[in-house]
């Protein structure tokens, strides 16, 4: 797997991506500050993992031979109080919730869509958003 490289590019918080050789933009919206030259990082998350998702999907079904046409993934991300769910440690603090509605095209019965329903959460990108996982941070010399 390549690096990503992000980099400030014109002030604000405009940046340049590099992902292999692939560079795109990742920017705030104007009313949160930027300049609006390309999606926030939360849309970038969700766009990973619905990318992820879809991708998954098409393999399984591809292996499996099933007649999936095609796939469409729709994701919103929200912060919810915990105040709101029984038996928090903390009624004070967030939990973060990403919503996903998966649509699936094609002649597909009810039990493969179920199946398909289930691989979702299997994608690498769930499962790495899903599991503990730990960042590690260095400085380096410019």
């Amino acid at each position: 797997m390549n690096d990503v490289v992000v980099t400030e590019s014109h002030g604000g918080y405009a940046q340049q991506i590099e992902a292999g050789h692939h560079v795109f933009a990742a920017d705030e919206s104007v009313g949160f500050g930027g300049t609006d030259t390309g999606p926030d990082p939360y849309a970038l998350l969700l766009a990973a993992l619905g990318a992820c998702t879809s991708m998954t999907l098409r393999m399984y079904a591809a292996r499996k031979q099933w007649p999936l046409e095609g796939i469409t993934v729709r994701l919103r991300h929200r912060r919810d109080y915990r105040k709101d769910c029984e038996n928090c440690e903390m009624p004070e603090s967030r939990i973060e919730r990403i919503e996903r509605e998966i649509s699936l095209r094609g002649p597909l019965s009810d039990e493969q869509k179920k199946r398909l329903l289930e691989i979702a959460d299997r994608c690498p990108v769930h499962r790495t958003l899903a599991n503990p996982k730990e960042i590690v941070t260095k400085l380096v010399a410019s």
